[in-house]
């Protein structure tokens, strides 16, 4: 699963940008590009988890099939912030 950031294709390219999520593990609170995501039935998560954003990578649109969830706004604003956070904007 993947925390999907971009909604509109970059340049002529039609990819979106992803946040791999993985199983939520306490060392990783340590670490400021991992967001926190406790489950709910909108965003689909069945475990706690964690969206790695030091993992950001681009994806074609055609490996979309199905939306397993969404998150919160705020929830994508704190993985937005760590990705700048690992990319180092201030």
């Amino acid at each position: 699963m993947a925390v999907v950031i971009s909604e509109n294709a970059v340049g002529r390219l039609r990819l979106k940008i992803v946040v791999p999520i993985t199983e939520w593990k306490p060392r990783y609170a340590s670490f400021p590009w991992f967001v926190y995501l406790t489950p709910t039935p909108t965003n689909g998560l069945t475990k706690d988890s964690g969206a790695d954003a030091f993992q950001v990578k681009s994806v074609s649109e055609t490996r979309f099939l199905d939306r397993l969830g969404e998150l919160t706004p705020s929830q994508l604003d704190d993985t937005a912030n760590a990705i700048a956070t690992c990319v180092g904007v201030p």
